[in-house]
């Protein structure tokens, strides 16, 4: 009985999944813009909010941006705290060990934060936006 119950689950779970998916598609493919991410934030917009989603002066771009910023921004505090910390270590192998950490990892996050600022502006540039500079 419990069988009959799972595989009967699993029927209607499936059949409604392949009705989402399909129903998103033909909305997707009747509507009147060419990209359906696009109506929807235009559908969504308020005034005075920005058009555009993707692009220079885009929403996606303004967001990564800001938030890859805050890390960049981040990563030199920190690497000037871990420099603090090995000034003032006074030759303690544990505290010099600590703060070599906190600057090695610190400059491992600067790379990242360099290195996804450019991939997410060649992302952007790809999908038909211009990146930002």
């Amino acid at each position: 009985m419990k069988k009959i119950f799972k595989k009967t689950g699993q029927v209607f779970t499936g059949a409604a999944a392949m009705v989402t998916l399909f129903a998103g598609h033909a909305m997707a493919t009747t509507m009147k813009y060419e990209n359906p991410a696009q109506a929807g934030a235009n559908a969504a917009r308020a005034n005075g909010m920005p058009a555009e989603l993707i692009g220079a002066t885009g929403v996606f771009t303004r967001i990564t941006n800001t938030i890859l910023y805050a890390v960049g921004i981040i990563s030199v505090v920190m690497l000037v705290y871990g420099g603090l910390r090995y000034i003032v270590s006074g030759g303690d192998s544990k505290k010099v060990t600590d703060a070599k950490n906190t600057i090695m990892y610190a400059i491992i996050g600067l790379i990242i934060a360099i290195l996804s600022y450019a991939i997410v502006n060649f992302v952007i540039s790809a999908i038909g936006g211009s990146a930002s500079v």
